[in-house]
């Protein structure tokens, strides 16, 4: 989400890390979600701050059929401009969590390019690698919920995307909060803003949605049964994305993340108290 398109995509439920490290965790994930496995640091992440339809302009070689990702790009903004549907451009660069990208990293844009040939780390990054992740285990005790109001919380007029309680707190491995629920209750957005990845090619956070907001902040949606938005979709704060499913969990749930610029931060710190 790499870049902050990073997703995503670690997923609390999955216990995946979000937006550098991709977690197998919040695809492309751009998304998630992995909701999201690895975290690059904060000057590796390029800010979600266009989330336009624009055409990307980053460097493209026809030669390699590659492209070189650059500040403000999104992965649907990439594979708009280049005639690609976001999933395909995904699955293509083995993306594990869409809502991660990097400034520098190289993504293949046809089938004809091999993943060798392609150099998927900015210039001067380290050798983080990506690793499978296996579901979360069932929460036994309930998780602390109370968390100090974040100063930046007011940006944005936040709502729950779920109404079950929460069985899994926000922490470094999670990125997130895991929310309980029956598979088929509603799973609405957290706040007003455009679908940047909905699908389920991300490997361990089932059929995942990643929402871009105002202000740099990304929110994630993970385990869903069903999906009912598509990519470069508007969205309202309260509005069904989804139905809350099992997919590559073990039992029920939401796993729902917030970050801001790349950076996951504690949703209870952002959502109104209830």
């Amino acid at each position: 989400m790499q870049h902050a398109v990073r997703l995503p995509l670690t997923a609390a439920s999955t216990g995946t890390q979000w937006f550098l490290t991709p977690r197998q965790c919040l695809v492309a994930a751009v998304v998630t979600s992995t909701l999201l496995a690895g975290c690059a640091s904060r000057n590796e992440r390029a800010p979600v701050t266009d989330l336009s339809s624009s055409s990307a302009a980053g460097s493209v070689s026809s030669a390699t059929g590659t492209y070189v990702v650059r500040p403000g790009d999104t992965l649907y903004k990439i594979a708009q401009a280049h005639g690609m549907d976001v999933n395909s451009l995904i699955q293509l660069n083995q993306i594990t969590d869409p809502s991660m990208l990097r400034v520098g990293q190289t993504l293949r844009l046809d089938g004809n390019t091999s993943m060798a040939a392609v150099n998927t780390r900015p210039a001067g990054s380290g050798s983080t690698q990506t690793s499978p992740v296996s579901p979360a285990t069932p929460v036994k005790t309930e998780t602390p919920v109370s968390a100090p109001r974040a100063s930046d919380a007011a940006l944005i007029a936040w709502g729950w995307p779920a109404s079950g309680k929460i069985i899994q707190g926000f922490n470094a491995s999670t990125k997130g909060i895991d929310i309980e629920g029956k598979v088929g209750d509603p799973v609405v957005a957290a706040a007003d803003g455009k679908i940047m990845y909905a699908g389920n090619g991300v490997r361990g956070l089932g059929s995942m949605v990643l929402v871009g907001h105002s202000n740099g902040f990304i929110t994630a949606y993970a385990h869903n049964s069903v999906l009912h938005v598509k990519t470069g979709q508007q969205v309202k704060k309260g509005q069904r994305i989804a139905d809350l499913g099992q997919s590559d969990t073990t039992s029920p749930r939401l796993h729902f993340e917030i970050r801001r610029s790349g950076t996951p931060v504690n949703p209870i710190s952002y959502l109104p108290t209830r």
